[in-house]
């Protein structure tokens, strides 16, 4: 009995307590509250070590400048357009007339001069039309003379009625028959002598057609294009094919650029303007903006304006079609002061000390300070700030800026002179 009794106990023993399990118990109790004490411990450390590094290394940092002179010089605005070089004139030649063509006398590249003959039609129907014409012109000119014949037959009659008439040795009634015939005749002398000027008409009209049987040029020029040759049958209509085209003097040329809408206020009639073809990359041609014109030109929802420049081609080293970059110089000031858009982009590095933030700030290292107004680009105008290194430290210089080419500022009025070292940008490095 006594021996059941104390196995039964060491049983019982042997399994683990529940509230050991739960934490509730004494003991479990203190060894919980032992680890809690180790993990704040060990953070209080790790964020002190932390803290510590990135204070001592801010406190240790040091920045290297880099700097450009503001400078007195000149600055000029330019506006980039794309376009191509084309003729000054340019002309697509077509025929007035249906037929087939017997001859072509030019080709690509031909010179030409105003009257040239490009090519002729075949004209045996047209010489037909013309002899035909000739004849019914001298058949109604023979027609004219017979009537004129009738009306004076007509009239002697007439005459010779009204004195019988008068002496009663003929009636009224003939004398009345007779005034009716030379009316008649006078008539038909008229209608005839019309249709002599229809002949005329008709044989003038052959005629012409069979001058524009030659396919002449209007101008003088160069053939660009040729698509016709002996034995094509052409039709003419109100979308007659073009057979020729030609431009006109191709020392005189003209570059057409698309100005944006941004862009097109301040492009004006005179301003100059420089342009790159790719067959000369390393040459750059002068031109110089004869207009703009007021029609838009929407392309993939950007509205542009047609700008033509007139283009010097005495070398002929430029040929219609060439594209073109343009550059337009809209506005030029001269011996101002400029400063770097670098600079204007510019804010000097955050210190440390200043950060705050508590103590999750002790974990971020010091950051660098790169841009300022960044939303306002380069060509913003107004109040702005740089930054001057004077005896190795950055000091603030309010300034109103001005025109900008992209890549430098006008500096209209503010404490900045003259060869003062804007700083454009910093790199931090560890001190001593």
């Amino acid at each position: 009995m006594n021996d059941a009794n104390t196995n039964g106990r060491d049983t019982d023993n042997s399994q683990p307590d529940l509230r050991d399990i739960l934490g509730t118990s004494r003991s479990g109790r203190k060894k919980k509250s032992r680890r809690y004490l180790y993990a704040a411990a060990a953070v209080v450390l790790i964020g002190g070590g932390l803290g510590y590094y990135y204070q001592s290394r801010a406190a240790g940092v040091a920045y290297t400048y880099t700097t450009e002179a503001a400078r007195q010089g000149d600055l000029s605005v330019i506006v980039t357009s794309t376009g191509s070089v084309q003729p000054t004139d340019q002309v697509d030649i077509s025929s007035e007339l249906s037929g087939t063509i017997r001859k072509v006398n030019v080709t690509y590249n031909s010179p030409v001069k105003s009257g040239d003959i490009l090519a002729e039609l075949d004209t045996n129907k047209l010489e037909a039309d013309v002899q035909s014409a000739r004849a019914k012109l001298a058949s109604a000119k023979a027609n004219v003379l017979k009537a004129r014949a009738d009306l004076g037959s007509a009239k002697t009659s007439m005459e010779r009625l009204r004195s019988l008439v008068q002496s009663r040795v003929s009636s009224q009634q003939d004398l009345d028959a007779a005034q009716f015939n030379h009316d008649a005749a006078g008539a038909t002398l008229q209608v005839n002598e019309a249709t002599v000027l229809s002949a005329e008409a008709d044989l003038r009209l052959a005629e012409v057609n069979l001058g524009k049987a030659k396919i002449v040029s209007p101008i003088d020029g160069v053939i660009l294009t040729r698509s016709v040759d002996p034995g094509a049958t052409v039709a003419s209509s109100l979308n007659a094919p073009v057979l020729f085209t030609i431009a006109g003097d191709l020392r005189h040329m003209e570059l057409q650029v698309s100005v944006d809408e941004a862009d097109v206020g301040k492009v004006e009639t005179g301003q100059k303007a420089t342009f790159n073809v790719d067959a000369y990359p390393d040459r750059s041609f002068p031109a110089e903006i004869e207009t703009v014109r007021f029609a838009s030109e929407t392309v993939s929802n950007v509205v542009t304006y047609k700008g033509i420049l007139t283009v010097d081609n005495e070398e002929l080293l430029l040929r219609p079609g060439m594209t073109a970059t343009a550059n337009i110089v809209v506005e030029e000031i001269k011996n101002t002061l400029l400063v770097p858009n670098s600079a204007l982009r510019y804010t000097p590095p955050r210190e440390s000390a200043s950060r705050g933030g508590g103590l999750m700030s002790l974990f971020r290292p010091p950051r660098m300070g790169r841009s300022q107004n960044r939303d306002a680009g380069p060509a913003a105008t107004g109040k702005r700030t740089v930054w001057v290194l004077r005896n190795n430290t950055p000091v603030s210089v309010s300034i109103e800026t001005g025109s900008t080419d992209g890549q430098h500022t006008v500096v209209k009025s503010g404490e900045l002179k003259a060869d003062d070292l804007v700083i454009t940008d910093a790199s931090a490095r560890n001190a001593g």
